[in-house]
């Protein structure tokens, strides 16, 4: 594979056009430019470099599509422990389900709420909480539960969210 240098504006074209996690930039133009197999064995005219392209997580207004288009890997590997890929997992599908994000606050255990409007109701439901804000949202989630604990969650909100079944199974093996 050849390199070469992009700018930001181009860049963040491309990676807003990925339509699944992993995709290569040079799938992606491929696609976009309707760069068929035929085309392909004539001599290259520009290198390109071939390199995973995941679209950036932080976005100014609600996204739309699916939680996979929005989910940034390397951010998500970069993630110290458990809480901190729970938390961007969830802040990637209120991102998309904006809207509709209010019915996870219906999402509970045996004895205490998993999500909340605000940090109060979490701390009220049970002792040692550890309640954190979901960034960029105003919805706020129990964190001091076990990591089987927090896929269950996660599975229960992305089949509240309308996901399917294998669909929240693999949001679910994010964490």
């Amino acid at each position: 594979m050849k390199n070469i240098e992009i700018d930001e504006e181009l860049y963040q074209f491309i990676a807003s056009n990925t339509q699944f996690i992993g995709e290569s930039a040079s799938s992606i133009l491929r696609r976009l430019l309707a760069f068929d197999a035929r085309q392909e064995e004539a001599p290259k005219v520009s290198n390109t470099e071939e390199k995973k392209v995941e679209k950036p997580v932080k976005q100014a207004q609600p996204a739309k599509g699916s939680v996979f288009d929005h989910i940034n890997k390397e951010e998500l590997a970069g993630q110290r422990g458990a809480v901190g890929r729970f938390l961007l997992i969830l802040q990637a599908l209120y991102r998309v389900h904006q809207q509709d994000f209010e019915v996870v606050c219906s999402i509970r255990g045996r004895d205490r709420l998993y999500f909340a409007n605000n940090e109060n109701a979490l701390a009220e439901s049970g002792s040692s909480t550890k309640p954190r804000q979901i960034p960029e949202s105003p919805y706020w989630v129990i964190t001091n539960s076990n990591t089987t604990r927090k896929k269950m969650m996660l599975t229960e909100v992305s089949l509240a969210l309308g996901y399917a079944e294998h669909q929240a199974e693999k949001i679910r093996e994010l964490l």
